[in-house]
């Protein structure tokens, strides 16, 4: 089991850390990622930069074939949509991986909707995004 994120502001990091802590795993920025040859379950998380997951996400997701492997999707917005989330669930399966579940909360990022979103990933999306990774984890 491995957790991957990209982060600008650090709203991603911050729930794959609290996941990578309920998993007992670490949290590995992308830039930094090698999928294991063992790793039965993947969780990988982007924030959102203009409707799409960040540049190296979308690259880790172009260079790896995820053929057998089970896919955990996460990701964090300004807007609250999670088009970055669904961006790369169809990403990973046209690389052959099996998105088993995903989590996407709001995130402090756009500058219009500061004062609304400033204190998130709160405390109640940290314990969302720990309990969905319990919930993946059960899975495999």
């Amino acid at each position: 089991m491995q957790i991957f994120y990209e982060t600008m502001s650090g709203n991603t990091r911050k729930l794959a850390c609290a996941m990578a802590d309920e998993l007992g795993v670490r949290a590995v920025d992308v830039k930094d990622a090698v999928i294991g040859p063992d790793a039965d379950l993947l969780f990988l998380g982007s924030g959102c930069y203009g409707g799409v997951p960040g540049k190296n996400m979308i690259r880790f997701i172009e260079a790896n074939d995820f053929r057998g492997r089970r896919i955990a999707l996460f990701g964090t917005s300004g807007g609250g949509e999670g088009r970055e989330v669904k961006a790369m669930a169809e990403a990973v399966k046209r690389k052959g991986g099996d998105v088993i579940g995903s989590y996407h909360c709001k995130g402090k990022v756009l500058p219009a909707l500061y004062l609304i979103n400033r204190r998130h990933p709160d405390a109640a999306e940290v314990d969302a995004a720990r309990k969905f990774a319990r919930e993946m984890a059960a899975l495999v």
